[in-house]
């Protein structure tokens, strides 16, 4: 009975995992309406405001965290690279203390 628990337990896990999962986006490199396609450096530095862009965005449907209009795997390398910095990466939680 316990292993049939544990089995309905994963399998729910996954379904609700799986709705986590991201879909395409189709506006990848494409313009917006300025004509612009976000790369690498516009990445980082969207993710270096990520966190006060966050909070902005709660309170205004202008603002939004992610630029969908995109050149792809670089853009999405930079944002990343951006979050890490100024979130702090997680090098600080290997440092040994010394005493």
């Amino acid at each position: 009975m316990r292993n049939i628990y544990i089995l309905g337990m994963v399998v729910l896990a996954l379904l609700m995992l799986s709705g986590c999962a991201a879909g395409p986006n189709d506006l990848a490199n494409s313009p917006d309406k300025e004509g612009n396609v976000a790369g690498f450096w516009w990445g980082l530095w969207h993710g270096v405001i990520a966190p006060i862009t966050f909070i902005i965005s709660l309170f205004s449907d202008n603002v939004h965290m992610y630029e969908v209009h995109n050149n792809g795997n670089w853009y999405n390398a930079g944002y990343l690279l951006g979050i890490a910095i100024i979130l702090g990466g997680g090098g600080s939680a290997s440092k040994r203390s010394r005493r």
